[in-house]
């Protein structure tokens, strides 16, 4: 997604909070890890400088909340969705993992300089990046409006959201994205939008519990950890974070021409194959962010 996703997961340190009991034992790095088996025929795709190290350096940003990639109990060992992907993929390629941390900018420089093999830290593709960089994807990139459980309604497009009272973070695609919409049911008559801003992440939910708003429009991820972990809310509308007209998509990034993106592509298929994919999803609760096949380098967002 774009780069203020991540300033916004780090932003909502405390969604989860009404959740915490119910999702704390799920976070700890104490449950077993879900693995796969080494398939030779992959591994030996991996550029030969890579095999003779033994490990696949893979570069992540951390934030502070489920599920994509935070710290656990001990504020040091990074967790989440991301890196139990990354693992998988170095399962399959016989490799160990070594998960180093790094500010969001600092993944792009570090994968520039050679220092990282991979990114997995939510990373979406996009037509300007496609010019450095190789993706194998992995994850849907899509937007959720999250509701009260037991809410009865359903969004699919633009007149679903027509006199609705819909909380967004500033400046962010999820804002575009519903301003377009009401933009769109204004011009056609119907009622506009009550858009709400807050002036902190934990004060969403809050107006969502009390009914002040009919929902939250934010990233999936977020929305359907807290979901799973709240067991107060339900999603009642997933559409892409590119907008109507593209399916945006999560990938692994490599630097361009390196050697090693078609190695992670036949990785991730081989995960999916398995099964050991969807379970390290339906573990963080993204299940619906599943893609069907790992694809190299789609159509990207577009530049702006």
């Amino acid at each position: 997604m774009y780069t203020k996703v991540v300033a916004l997961l780090v932003a909502a340190a405390t969604l989860t909070a009404c959740g915490a009991a119910a999702g704390s034992s799920d976070v700890s790095q104490q449950q077993p890890r879900i693995t796969s088996a080494k398939v030779d025929r992959i591994a030996a795709e991996v550029p030969q400088a890579i095999r003779d190290r033994g490990t696949l350096q893979v570069i992540t940003s951390v934030g502070t909340v489920p599920p994509l990639s935070f710290y656990d109990n001990d504020n040091k060992t990074p967790i989440g969705v991301e890196v139990d992907i990354a693992a998988l993929v170095a399962d399959v390629l016989g490799l160990k993992t070594q998960t180093n941390v790094a500010s969001w900018e600092n993944v792009f420089v570090g994968l520039d300089s050679g220092k990282y093999d991979a990114g997995f830290t939510n990373i979406t593709v996009t037509e300007a990046r496609k010019e450095k960089y190789d993706f194998a994807t992995y994850r849907l990139d899509n937007v959720s409006f999250e509701a009260r459980k037991g809410s009865n309604w359903k969004v699919s497009g633009a007149p679903d959201v027509a006199g609705r009272t819909i909380a967004v973070s500033s400046g962010t695609n999820q804002e575009k994205l519903l301003l377009d919409w009401n933009a769109q049911n204004v011009a056609k008559g119907l009622k506009p939008v009550d858009v709400k801003y807050f002036q902190n992440s934990t004060d969403y939910y809050l107006a969502l519990q009390s009914g002040r708003i009919d929902a939250y429009l934010g990233p999936n991820p977020t929305a359907a950890y807290h979901v799973k972990s709240s067991g107060q809310t339900e999603i009642v509308g997933t559409i892409s974070g590119a907008g109507p007209t593209l399916q945006g998509e999560i990938a692994a990034t490599t630097k361009k021409g390196n050697g090693l993106v078609q190695a992670l592509n036949d990785a991730l298929n081989q995960i999916i194959a398995d099964g050991s994919y969807r379970k390290v999803l339906d573990r963080w609760g993204l299940g619906n962010e599943a893609v069907p096949k790992s694809v190299i380098n789609p159509p990207g967002l577009p530049r702006t």
